[in-house]
């Protein structure tokens, strides 16, 4: 009986290449460094992302092609690519018998009549490091195993065509290093050095989803049964070679056993702990995370909203602990510098978060050597943040919160309720941190009963839920009238109205939290928008200077629901139930980032979140165990 921490795929599933089979399920395997793997379950190529290799954000290894030479004679590729021509071959995937992602690492079988063959691989955690074992576990003699290294050397975002600068290639023992980034390494080494024209690498319509790849050379190797075929690809130090890949793959194994059993986590929490190690990397300054898979980087918002699922719900509190004080003193030492990270548009409610974070692992463990250390710093922060500076300050008039100018996300200018509530909360836990490390809390003391009363005698709206945005400008809405606007559209913003520990609504009845259950509630997540809402769209757009916030689901948002749930006397069970089924469907052993606001909801977004992971992973871990 398959164990909660594995999947397992036929060949209905790996021999399709349709969106909602083999081609549409994605695996991923990390180093911790930010390094990665990544394909499809049928291992076709859908994204220029999708690599073997992906090291300080350049993609190296693309793929290793393996050919089987049969006993007969025959030769059967198993590998598959799409063309810019318009083919798809091989057709490797039609051999594939079966996928099982295993304790969070890959492994596929191919069937060729009574020959079985096994690939299984790793990354070597701490090392951006690759380890590849191919097995032979049923031939009726030898077989030839000849697996060529496809390679390139770009940034993730970008495509390596023929016409541009070569790759430069270093001969070495067992293998070769390309542009003096990287080396792979295995046994029968045959050099080629060809380049294979035109592969693609996402949908027709993205023209820029087309690349060539260099044929380096082949490992071969003949086999029979239990025989194997090792191959490693590394990149930093290139004279340094990593132990034999079955021992990598062995002790991620045992690193795989480690997290579960700090975490003492049960059932599918045993996989959503593995997933929150994905994003969890160490960084120059130490730990860091990153927000998505594959091509996403360390954003500081979605850092400190996922923070008490990966670290506090994982046992990692000491990473989590470093990761704090590391983030607190960057924000207070780039207070002047215009472009700070913690200062970006796109970042504007990461302090709060940041607040909101240090609160959670103070109250949570007891810390309070870490409220002495950080209560200080974290207040110079929020001063300087909402000092006027920049798009958001605070009204004098009423001592909340207001956007100057839109975002990226959604033209929320105004008093968004998010960002109100948010800052009620970290006002509040500013006054603990502030007592607990023995300081005065008077002024955010004040500050936080002015907030609070203006924010519940000023959101609640007539429908009986909060306004997503009060006193916006009349333009920014088709639907409003005079200078300003309170924007009544029913969103899942408000929810942190009620689910954040200080949040401005507790304590009191809401029929909120019940129409957003009733009309954004989704199998996983809430929408962000009521689908009869003016604006309203299903699906995420691809342009990103487009709003995404007018109706796909966000998973994430699941967690601030059940809290809100919690909060309001409202029952939580089976509130993961489709997100458990979900773990199959689309980023394999994991939760990704968006999805479609209408049924059957497709997955969109990056199949790979930290912040739907971590909040999926608390909530289980508070309510459901």
């Amino acid at each position: 009986m398959p164990r909660n921490d594995q999947f397992t795929f036929g060949p209905q599933v790996c021999g399709s290449l349709s969106a909602e089979a083999g081609a549409g399920r994605e695996w991923l395997v990390t180093d911790g460094l930010g390094g990665y793997a990544s394909g499809t379950v049928s291992g076709l190529r859908t994204r220029r992302e999708h690599a073997l290799l992906t090291v300080s954000g350049h993609v190296a290894l693309a793929s290793l092609d393996l050919t089987v030479t049969l006993p007969s004679g025959a030769k059967v590729p198993l590998y598959t690519h799409s063309w810019a021509s318009g083919p798809i071959e091989p057709s490797g995937h039609r051999h594939l018998e079966m996928f099982t992602l295993d304790q969070g690492l890959p492994r596929w079988r191919w069937r060729i009549g009574d020959v079985v063959i096994e690939r299984e691989l790793a990354m070597r955690h701490g090392h951006p490091s690759l380890a590849v074992v191919h097995r032979v576990l049923s031939a009726p003699g030898p077989v030839g195993l000849a697996v060529a290294a496809m390679c390139t050397w770009r940034t993730a975002h970008t495509s390596r065509r023929a016409d541009g600068p070569g790759l430069t290639v270093e001969p070495v023992t067992g293998g070769v290093i390309l542009d003096g980034a990287y080396r792979l390494h295995g046994p029968g080494w045959q050099p080629a050095g060809s380049w294979h024209l035109g592969v693609r690498t996402g949908p027709a319509s993205d023209d820029g989803a087309v690349e060539d790849l260099w044929h380096a050379g082949t490992f071969f190797r003949q086999a029979g049964p239990g025989g194997a075929c090792e191959i490693s690809a590394w990149a930093g130090p290139l004279g340094e070679t990593p132990p034999p890949p079955p021992a990598i793959i062995a002790a991620e194994r045992e690193r795989a056993h480690r997290l579960v059993t700090l975490a003492k986590a049960e059932g599918y929490a045993e996989t959503l702990v593995l997933a929150a190690d994905r994003f969890i990397v160490r960084a120059p300054d130490g730990p860091d995370v990153v927000a998505g898979y594959p091509g996403q980087g360390c954003w500081p918002a979605d850092t400190m909203t996922a923070y008490e699922g990966l670290f506090l719900d994982t046992g990692r509190v000491d990473e989590g602990r470093e990761l704090l004080i590391a983030r607190t003193r960057a924000a207070a030492r780039n207070l002047r510098t215009p472009d700070a990270p913690w200062l970006r548009h796109d970042a504007l409610d990461g302090p709060l978060w940041l607040v909101h974070a240090v609160d959670r692992h103070v109250t949570r463990t007891g810390d309070s050597a870490l409220a002495a250390k950080l209560a200080a710093p974290l207040g110079r922060v929020l001063r300087h943040h909402l000092g006027g500076s920049g798009p958001l300050g605070i009204d004098p008039a009423d001592g909340l919160i207001r956007l100057a100018s839109p975002g990226p996300e959604t033209p929320r200018v105004g008093k968004p309720v998010d960002l109100n509530a948010l800052w009620v909360n970290a006002l509040a836990a500013m006054c603990e941190l502030l007592a607990e490390g023995g300081h005065d809390d008077s002024e955010p003391r004040a500050r936080h009963a002015r907030a609070q009363a203006s924010f519940t005698a000023r959101f609640p709206a007539p429908e009986g839920w909060l306004y997503d945005v009060i006193e916006g400008p009349a333009a920014a809405y088709p639907l409003g009238a005079g200078a300003h606007h309170d924007d009544p559209s029913l969103r899942p913003h408000q929810l942190l109205a009620w689910s954040l520990p200080h949040a401005p609504m507790r304590g009191r009845p809401s029929t909120a939290v019940r129409a957003v259950g009733e009309s954004l509630l989704t199998p996983l997540g809430p929408r962000t928008l009521a689908p009869g809402e003016y604006g309203y769209q299903s699906q995420r757009p691809a342009d990103p200077d487009m709003a995404h916030h007018q109706g796909p689901v966000w998973t994430w948002l699941i967690g601030p629901y059940a809290d809100a749930c919690a909060a309001t006397g409202r029952p939580v069970d089976g509130l993961l139930d489709a997100l458990d089924a979900h773990l199959s469907e689309a980023g394999v052993g994991s939760l990704g980032e968006t999805a479609d606001g209408d049924a059957p909801h497709h997955a969109s977004g990056v199949p790979f979140s930290a912040r739907s992971v971590a909040e999926a992973l608390r909530v289980k871990q508070r309510y459901l165990t």
